[in-house]
């Protein structure tokens, strides 16, 4: 893996371990190149839109067909905004009015904001849990809400709009997995130098981190990865990073790059007072 060169900044000499999506991992990369760090970029999920053969996708593009039925759409990722909008651009040359557009987190709230999408989100937290106190969300019983989402992750939000009455579809827009990845590629990001910090924004990504670190069978490396600085964007991410071995896990105030890299600096500052 080719070595980053390296800048004076707070985090000159840190080895960070950046795991988002390949396409979405370059702009982490280059914040962290600005603070002096050396990024290594360990993609631990990857996302592949269905092919509109798939049951799923068809499913998804008669939801689309029916968008002016729903009381609220709601857009869990900025994967699903991106590929979302897309189709809903083949068959809405303009919004219908009235429907509630809302998004899990700023990222996403931003991304739909670039299509000329106005989505309200939480300024309490970026998970299901804070979404869910919003006022358009509180009486749904009988009304129609559909959720744009990837094939895997929680299903919070549509068991407790479902427990409120509501009547939920979720179109499914792509499919995340764990990449395959070859021996060296790990051992040259995880282990040979060590890393100082790993940047993680899902439990999906962390669960993959643990499986190919596992998967190397080196008991020495695995226990110095545990006591590596693990950002995380929530609460919920932490504890499971805990259940995981981790040691010093960071609490970030949310899952976008400069929430993320913040919190890593703010530890940082910390150590030198």
């Amino acid at each position: 893996m080719p070595t980053e060169q390296r800048t004076t900044g707070p985090l000159s000499g840190q080895r960070i371990l950046v795991t988002r999506p390949s396409h979405q991992a370059q702009q982490q990369a280059a914040l962290l190149r600005a603070q002096g760090a050396e990024p290594v970029l360990l993609p631990l999920l990857t996302i592949e839109p269905l092919a509109e053969t798939d049951a799923q996708f068809m499913h998804a593009k008669q939801c689309v067909l029916d968008l002016d039925l729903y009381h609220a759409v709601i857009v869990v990722s900025a994967n699903a905004a991106r590929l979302g909008i897309d189709l809903v651009d083949d068959y809405w040359p303009q919004l219908p009015l009235g429907v509630h557009w809302m998004a899990i987190g700023a990222s996403t709230a931003a991304c739909l904001r670039d299509y000329g999408i106005e989505a309200y989100h939480s300024s309490n937290g970026y998970d299901s849990e804070a979404l869910l106190q919003a006022p358009a969300l509180q009486q749904v019983d009988d009304k129609r809400i559909l959720i744009l989402r990837g094939d895997s992750g929680r299903e919070t939000l549509a068991s407790e709009l479902q427990a409120r009455g509501a009547r939920v579809d979720q179109a499914v827009l792509y499919r995340r997995s764990r990449p395959v990845l070859e021996r060296a590629c790990i051992e040259s990001a995880i282990y040979a130098p060590p890393l100082s910090a790993i940047l993680i924004t899902s439990g999906e990504s962390l669960s993959n981190l643990v499986a190919l670190a596992k998967q190397m069978g080196n008991p020495e490396g695995m226990a110095h990865l545990q006591q590596c600085p693990l950002v995380v964007p929530s609460q919920r991410i932490a504890t499971l990073a805990y259940g995981a071995g981790f040691k010093q896990v960071i609490l970030a105030s949310g899952p976008d790059d400069q929430n993320m890299i913040g919190a890593l600096l703010t530890k940082i500052d910390a150590e030198k007072d």
